[in-house]
């Protein structure tokens, strides 16, 4: 039987378990995928914690996870795409994508190109998207000048990349650490903390146009001070803000997953967006793999690496 992560009640990364599960045969247009890599992110862990029950609570036993990569091992009536042995990039709303087997709808996968490694892959679902809807709402254009506030996480990363692909000159927040790597990114980073306002100003005497918060701890009354015109300041984080100054809070169900991941993908495989993986584990050490999530300061991403392609 296969596995797969579950937890029974809320808490921290302790109730966490790999357990057996049944390998439920693809439906009617469902496909089930053999998972070769599984990326985790914060916002689980609220919804472990019961941080967000009221927002989205668990059914006890409750999965883990929404995005994965893996190869097709069957496929239900009715599907034309993907074919058993295709490579795909998946993306679950069923908290069940850490795991040895998905099964799920045919439209909830997207070929995975083969520039593009399964760690990478595993990685562009909620960070992607969320990253995507965060350049929409703040209307990046060429020629602005764009603040990312938390530019070394998993969407921070990709927002900044994206916005110095739509043009933009970007400050990127991050710890001094990751400094080196965002300017390798065509950004020019600054130092978190106490201060920040005056440092950007430093940096970019002109002016803010645009500022996009994936870290919280003060960012939108930073953009504020800056000046930033209220509806280009987007936070994914800090909903106190949103009700405080009114700025917007758009994330990854403002966009079209499907369309954006199959960009992303592309943006991967042709050398034009850089989607680093700064930890990987396998499925069995799926707590040291949050526990290092909830540390911080990482660049990118966290992967459990579920199975490898050639033992699917």
């Amino acid at each position: 039987m296969p596995k797969a992560v579950k937890f029974s009640r809320y808490g921290g990364s302790e109730v966490l378990e790999v357990v057996e599960v049944d390998a439920r045969a693809p439906g009617r247009r469902e496909v089930q995928v053999a998972v070769v890599a599984a990326a985790i992110n914060p916002g689980e862990i609220q919804i472990r914690e019961g941080r967000m029950h009221e927002a989205f609570p668990a059914q006890f036993p409750e999965g883990q996870g929404s995005d994965f990569a893996g190869v097709v091992t069957a496929v239900g009536e009715g599907v034309d795409f993907p074919r058993v042995g295709d490579e795909v990039i998946g993306f679950s709303d069923g908290r069940n994508a850490q795991a040895e087997v998905v099964t799920i709808d045919a439209s909830r996968v997207i070929p995975k190109p083969h520039a593009v490694g399964w760690n990478e892959a595993a990685s562009l679902f909620v960070a992607g998207t969320t990253a995507r809807a965060c350049i929409a709402a703040v209307d990046v254009r060429s020629g602005d000048t764009v603040v990312v506030a938390g530019a070394a996480g998993g969407v921070g990363i990709i927002a900044t990349q994206l916005a110095v692909l739509a043009g933009a000159a970007v400050v990127a927040t991050a710890s001094e650490e990751n400094h080196a790597f965002l300017r390798s990114l065509g950004a020019i980073p600054v130092a978190y903390g106490k201060g920040l306002a005056d440092r950007i100003r430093k940096i970019v005497p002109d002016g803010v146009d645009a500022f996009i918060d994936t870290h919280g701890d003060g960012n939108v009354a930073v953009a504020v001070e800056l000046g930033v015109a209220k509806d280009r300041i987007n936070t994914i984080i800090d909903f106190a803000a949103k009700k405080k100054f009114r700025v917007k809070t758009d994330g990854m169900s403002t966009v079209e997953p499907r369309e954006v991941l199959t960009e992303l993908a592309r943006l991967v495989a042709n050398g034009e967006l850089t989607v680093p993986v700064y930890a990987s584990y396998p499925l069995e050490r799926v707590r040291a793999a949050y526990e290092r999530l909830g540390a911080g300061h990482g660049l990118g991403k966290i992967v459990l690496e579920v199975s490898t392609a050639d033992s699917v």
